[in-house]
């Protein structure tokens, strides 16, 4: 296992508390090289030239221009970028669950977050980002500048889970608010009604928005392979308890598992609506990697 790989570690990532850092690691260590951007049809568009100044970055020097005129100048670009993305996050309380994984699925999804406004803004697209649960929680307006990471990574940082799942509205209310065409990334659990959230995400669709869904589990959400008297509660509402012997119902209840993430798949795919399925156990920037590949083979 490389250094890099080492470092992205889930158990060592649980213990690093700057966003940045990670998101860091995992773009530059695993992501940037694989494509340019994932998002096939969006680019920058160019602008003007001006004279270089001392801090610009030497990847905008326009080396055809020197070597013609023996004078450095910039490539500037439209401050309006071809792609607009809102990331989703989901904050209800499931998303605090961790029994089967280093990492919860509120800290597996921050983390995803960040790597993934790290990624969009070093290629110049503009981010934005949402958190909701039952309602819109947090919305930060998507901008291109590399100065609006510290925004979406502080309001990361500061987000904890909470309250119900019941994101359909959450879903219809962004979807009304968006004026343009962009691309729509929903990290959650997705543990609602199938068919009420399906109905938000076919919404983004129906404005002609390109939506992924990251649909995170942890493993022992879908196996229940919990081998002693186990007492569960219920994250949203902690008075409710159940006290039983796992391995009477985990036939059941995987069934149950199983049927959800199909009304997923297949209510996705029939949106024209990308789905990826991650557990919490892979490492974050092993899941990300393996879906960029994915989708750079079939975009």
């Amino acid at each position: 296992m490389s250094e890099t790989a080492a470092h992205l570690d889930p158990e060592t990532v649980s213990r690093i508390s700057r966003l940045d850092l990670i998101a860091r690691l995992v773009v530059e260590g695993f992501i940037t090289g694989l494509h340019r951007s994932p998002y096939h049809g969006f680019s920058v568009e160019f602008s003007e030239h001006r004279p270089y100044m001392p801090g610009d970055s030497l990847r905008d020097i326009d080396w055809k221009a020197y070597a013609k005129s023996d004078r450095l100048y910039v490539k500037q670009y439209e401050e309006e970028t071809n792609l607009k993305a809102y990331i989703l996050l989901d904050i209800s309380g499931s998303m605090d669950f961790q029994a089967g994984a280093p990492l919860s699925k509120f800290r597996y999804a921050t983390s995803l977050a960040a790597a993934l406004s790290y990624l969009m803004l070093k290629q110049r697209d503009a981010v934005g980002l949402l958190l909701y649960h039952h309602q819109i929680e947090t919305y930060v307006p998507p901008r291109s500048m590399q100065s609006h990471l510290q925004v979406l990574l502080k309001t990361i940082a500061q987000a904890q889970p909470q309250s119900d799942s019941k994101m359909a509205p959450a879903f219809h209310d962004l979807a009304e608010r968006i004026s343009r065409r962009g691309l729509v990334i929903v990290l959650s659990d997705l543990l609602d009604d199938p068919a009420e959230v399906l109905k938000g995400l076919r919404h983004f669709r129906h404005l002609g928005h390109e939506v992924i869904v990251f649909h995170l589990l942890d493993p022992r959400e879908r196996d229940l392979d919990f081998r002693d008297e186990t007492r569960f509660y219920d994250l949203e509402a902690p008075d409710e308890t159940l006290t039983t012997q796992p391995r009477h119902i985990h036939h059941e209840y995987r069934a149950m598992m199983d049927d959800l993430i199909q009304s997923y798949r297949t209510g996705c795919a029939e949106a024209r609506i990308d789905y990826a399925l991650l557990d919490t156990a892979t490492p974050f920037d092993t899941a990300l990697s393996r879906y960029l590949i994915q989708r750079k083979k079939t975009g």
